[in-house]
């Protein structure tokens, strides 16, 4: 579980090469530089790790006007429990900044995005032969970091009102009722400081996340629109630059994942919302710390917006230690661990007979995942879930040895229904899972044909004689009249 679970930590630091007026303080951008005495990260002092930094940056005394006109802004928000309009802004401020290493984001042109169209036309090909689940692809796209910000934010926003939504419904009940006609103004208050927090917040991660992400599904949940495969060319060109790898290879790998992921949701109807429901299942369990709630509101100073910040950091609410708490959890990681398990199977099997490089890139994206890469750690940061390494790896064994045992279509038949699929339990046992024995209906079948064709079922084993057949016309199959119970 992360230390600040659901992304009230402070934002990281900017780079050093961000936009024009967002320089760091020369001298260490300390707590100085954005603490009570100045509170907004107005003037020079202004550092990264103050929320209202991202937004006004280093003032000069011409700027204030904006600045108290978008702090204005902020202070009459009414919408949910997160401001995304600031969220989307702070998302799009930090992909112009440019990664750390100073790669900056750029439009896509023509000459990238035709090898993008073609290796997902590959893949499509080549997953064709490897999984009974047709393509899910409508269309394919290349974006740019920008366009993958405004492509995914509705699927973000879904994934975490819930979370926020438990701090907005805790704001309005830490006081006492007959106070709260009193202090309405200043609830709402802290109510749009809270939306302003979490869409600072989030859009730093999001935007953040926008540099490091090659396609639509790297979380392994559908965070674009459905039917659109769409990779990143300048995130694929970074990410495959020290892996000794043709860029080729790399694109096409990469490709193949987003089209397995693709066909997976497309056609496996109930799966979207059995993820993104388990995450709201989760955030349901969040439990609020009441007595820190109530002395933010008690001492809330309307001019250090900061102290709502503080709490929030300083953990004011963590999940609940109930076993319907952990239920929870540990259903969104099974079902997160059989999504990317199944993935990483299939393009096994499509890519290892192909690409000279398949078992060298499967090998990355794995350690990837085992190091923290930047998408588990803010899918970790955002609702406070860090899927387990050890989950993906033992699910795609599950996944493959299932296809040795009962085939492709015979794997594939689980994603029918959400019963049919492996446990918590099986992951810790995919041996036992694959091999355990199946319901035999060949019995049934054979009575059902009998009785389709007229004929008398067989005397059962423990000497019970089934109907004959010349047994009574209504077809109650009681020669005597009676039921059972009257016997």
């Amino acid at each position: 579980m992360s230390d600040t679970p659901f992304g009230f930590g402070l934002p990281p630091e900017e780079p050093e090469d961000g936009d024009e007026g967002k320089k760091k303080d020369p001298t260490g951008g300390g707590q100085g530089s954005g603490g009570p005495s100045n509170p907004f990260g107005f003037g020079p002092g202004a550092g990264g790790d103050n929320p209202f930094a991202a937004m006004f940056g280093s003032m000069n005394p011409n700027d204030l006007g904006a600045a108290f006109q978008q702090l204005g802004q902020m202070l009459s928000y009414e919408g949910g429990p997160v401001n995304w309009d600031m969220a989307k802004q702070i998302a799009r401020q930090t992909v112009s900044q440019g990664t750390p290493d100073g790669s900056k984001d750029t439009s896509v042109g023509p000459s990238e995005r035709s090898p993008v169209d073609e290796a997902l036309r590959l893949a499509d090909l080549w997953l064709d032969g490897v999984t009974s689940l047709p393509s899910g692809s409508v269309s394919s796209v290349a974006w740019s970091r920008a366009e993958w910000v405004e492509a995914t934010l509705p699927a973000w926003q879904q994934l975490v009102d819930p979370v926020a939504e438990r701090v907005g419904l805790a704001m309005g009940d830490v006081l006492p009722e007959e106070m709260q006609a009193m202090a309405g103004p200043l609830i709402g208050m802290m109510r749009s400081m809270g939306g302003a927090m979490f869409g600072q917040q989030i859009g730093q991660a999001v935007g953040t996340l926008a540099g490091e992400v090659v396609g639509s599904t790297d979380i392994g949940l559908p965070l674009g629109p459905a039917g659109k495969a769409a990779l990143l060319p300048q995130n694929i060109e970074r990410f495959g630059k020290d892996l000794s790898v043709p860029q080729d290879e790399v694109r096409l790998y990469l490709a193949l994942r987003e089209a397995a992921h693709q066909r997976l949701f497309a056609h496996v109807p109930w799966l979207r919302s059995h993820l993104f429901g388990a995450v709201e299942a989760y955030a349901r369990g969040i439990k609020v710390d009441t007595s820190k709630l109530e002395d933010v509101v008690g001492q809330f100073d309307p001019t250090q917006p900061e102290q709502l910040q503080d709490a929030l950091q300083q953990g004011m609410f963590q999940p609940e230690d109930t076993p319907e708490q952990k239920a929870s959890l540990a259903r969104l990681e099974t079902a997160l661990a059989l999504v990317e398990g199944w993935v990483d199977a299939v393009v096994h099997e499509a890519a290892a007979s192909r690409l000279t490089s398949a078992d060298a890139l499967r090998e990355t994206m794995r350690r990837r995942r085992a190091s923290g890469g930047p998408a588990e750690q803010t899918f970790a940061t955002l609702i406070g879930l860090q899927l387990r390494p050890r989950r993906l790896r033992d699910a795609s064994r599950l996944w493959a040895s299932l296809t040795d045992a009962r085939g492709v279509d015979g794997r594939d038949g689980l994603w029918e229904h959400p019963d049919m699929l492996p446990t918590a339990q099986d992951l810790d046992d995919p041996d036992g899972f694959v091999h355990h024995e199946q319901l035999d209906f060949s019995e049934l079948d054979k009575m059902l044909g009998e009785a389709a064709q007229g004929k008398s079922p067989q005397r059962s084993a423990d000497g019970e004689q089934g109907e004959s057949e010349d047994g009574p016309e209504d077809g109650t199959g009681r020669g005597d009249g009676k039921d059972d119970g009257d016997r």
